[in-house]
Parts: C-alpha cells; sequence; structure tokens
C-alpha cells in the first residue's frame, strides 16, 4: 500500500471527512484492521483566510509549497490538497515537490465524464466559482460546459462556507439558499451539481435534491484510496 499524504486544515471540518473516508475505503476494499497509511499536514486556516482577502495568492503558495515538502519528507507516494479554492495555487505546489499531487478538479471530472455529463453547475467559495483556474480545468481537460451562479448567489454561497460551515454551523435556512440555487442552475441546463468546495457536502446531501451533486470530497478521497492500493 502506498502513503497518501493530506494537506489539510482548510477547514479542519472537511479535513476530518477525508480521513474518516479514506479509511473507510481503506477498511472495506481490505478487511479486517487494514487502514490507510497516512502522512498529514495541518495548517492555520486562519492565516491562510486572511492572505486570501489580501489576494496574497503567492505567500499562500509558498506556505503550502512548505507544508508540502512537510509530507513529501514523511514518506508520502502522492499528495492531496484535501480543498477545492487552495487548487488556484496546485502548480506552484507540485513543482515544490517531486511527488505527484492529486488535482481535485482531475478526479471530479474523470468521475463526470464516466457518468456522461455533458453540463454542470459549480459551487464553490467566490474565488473558485469566479476565476477560471478550476472552471477552465474542467472545460478544457475534460470537455465538460460548466455554469455557475450569479454574483449575489455567489455571494451568498461564500459567506454560509466562510461564516458557518468552516465554523462547523449547519443552518436549515442556509441549506434551502442553497437549494434554491441548485434548482436555478438546473433550470439554466446544469445536468449535475458539483459540490466544488470541501465543506459544502456538511450542507447538501443527495437526499435533499434530486439533481445529481458531486461530492468532490468524496470523489478525491476514493480517487487517493485507488491510488493507494494500485501496483
Amino acid at each position: 500500500m502506498k502513503t497518501i499524504g493530506l494537506l489539510g486544515g482548510m477547514s479542519w471540518e472537511s479535513t476530518v471527512i477525508y480521513y474518516k473516508a479514506i479509511n473507510e475505503s481503506i477498511r472495506d476494499k481490505l478487511g479486517g484492521l487494514h487502514s490507510a497509511k497516512i502522512t498529514m499536514c495541518s495548517v492555520d486556516f486562519e492565516e491562510l483566510e486572511k492572505l486570501q482577502r489580501q489576494n496574497k495568492w503567492s505567500e499562500i503558495a509558498t506556505v503550502l509549497s512548505n507544508s508540502a515538502k512537510l509530507i513529501e519528507s514523511g514518506g508520502a507516494d502522492f499528495l492531496l490538497m484535501c480543498v477545492n479554492t487552495m487548487h488556484k495555487v496546485a502548480s506552484e505546489v507540485e513543482s515544490s515537490v517531486s511527488i505527484p499531487l492529486v488535482h481535485i478538479a482531475d478526479a471530479t471530472g474523470s468521475k463526470l465524464v464516466a457518468d456522461d455529463i455533458k453540463k454542470v453547475g459549480l459551487l464553490g467559495t467566490r474565488f473558485t466559482m469566479g476565476e477560471s483556474f478550476y472552471k477552465q480545468r474542467i472545460i478544457n481537460k475534460f470537455g465538460i460546459d460548466v455554469i455557475v451562479p450569479d454574483i449575489d448567489a455567489q455571494d451568498t454561497i461564500h459567506n454560509i462556507i466562510y461564516n458557518e460551515l468552516c465554523l462547523g454551523i449547519i443552518d436549515n435556512k442556509s441549506r434551502q439558499h442553497c437549494l434554491e440555487i441548485v434548482d436555478t442552475l438546473h433550470k439554466s441546463g446544469a445536468e449535475a451539481i458539483v459540490l466544488g468546495c470541501t465543506e459544502l457536502p456538511l450542507l447538501l446531501q443527495q437526499n435533499h435534491t434530486d439533481i445529481p451533486l458531486y461530492n468532490t470530497t468524496a470523489i478525491h478521497a476514493e480517487e487517493a484510496v485507488l491510488l493507494a492500493l494500485k501496483g
């Protein structure tokens, strides 16, 4: 079994889900007392969130690259950043180490292609929805059309993520707001919705809507398991 490298803490609420999902999948596949081999580094999200607001992405890249180096030195065979938004600096982080980085958008795009999805709605932070680093990767690499909510809806989702979900707050009114946004995207032609923030599955589960939801946390975690057990 290969050793999985997890770069987490963004937020720790979703990093916990990664750790649990990976170990549960390893147990289910191998049985007995088997668990995953994991090297983890968890950062202080408060510091990085301030840098986000100040648009200091080069400093964020430095912090995450240093953490990635620690993970590599701890014996990891490959690296996951347990977060969607920070993939804005994925290339910088990947170039700082010699182990491969498993990009969350690639894992998600592969799943969408396997399910023959042609057009998706993307939910996430303002950075993920509003900038091209995530959307364009799925469009260019997988040929899938990606649409996002309008600016007001993007602000609503962004605030729910940072002011509630990252703090462990699950609010039914916020869930309803998000479901209304999901419905709007569906009416605009989205066949499915990508939950492009690792905190969003804390609020939105498949039993809340008939519209297919793609949980990027679960997809990314399962990709890590498959790679760990491969070869």
